[in-house]
């Protein structure tokens, strides 16, 4: 929900550039193999093994479609068990022989390395989504958040990220909380 929020009502708004990067709950969690999770952790872990492949060759902007493209068959489809990592890839346009990636170990110090960049900034006991920008000093400052249900309607996305922005400037600023009591509510399929 906060790429949606970014990608569709924030970024026209304020011109950014997003970089897009990874988080394996698989890594960060570190699930018991016995576990209720640890299938769903794996299969997204793997799922960022292809999205590096494709960073490779096509760069942010394929990493963007390609993690468009599953986020619509994960969240709208119900689909992450059985979602074809080949047709994902086919219908963005991006080369099928990424899919290889998905079996392949050797992606996973570049993930790894990748978020240990954001966990740096934003600290440990976090989880995703981590929010990244340079403050007007020049400095890196990194926040997990906002966990949204929904993407603001109107000027609300925009006082979110302004608010956002605000309090991650502040020195000695560190979180905000409550508990969440709705789920995620992903809208029409994107």
């Amino acid at each position: 929900m906060t790429a949606r929020w970014v990608v569709e009502r924030v970024q026209p708004e304020r011109d950014l550039n997003v970089t897009w990067e990874p988080i394996s709950l698989f890594f960060k969690n570190d699930p018991d193999p016995d576990s209720d999770s640890y299938e769903r952790y794996w299969r997204t872990h793997r799922l960022l093994r292809v999205i590096e492949s494709v960073r490779t060759t096509d760069g942010n902007d394929g990493v963007f479609k390609l993690y468009w493209e599953l986020g619509r068959r994960i969240h709208h489809d119900k689909s992450l068990m059985e979602l074809s990592v080949h047709d994902a890839l086919e219908s963005t346009g991006l080369a099928v022989s990424h899919a290889a990636a998905f079996d392949d170990e050797a992606w996973d110090a570049e993930i790894q390395t990748r978020m240990d960049v954001g966990l740096e900034l934003a600290g440990t006991d976090i989880g995703t989504p981590i929010i990244a920008f340079d403050d007007a000093a020049g400095d890196r400052v990194g926040i997990f958040g906002p966990v949204i249900t929904r993407v603001p309607e109107g000027d609300l996305s925009l006082q979110l990220w302004d608010g956002l922005v605000s309090v991650m400037t502040v020195p000695g600023f560190w979180e905000l909380k409550r508990t969440r009591t709705e789920r995620p509510d992903f809208g029409p399929r994107p």
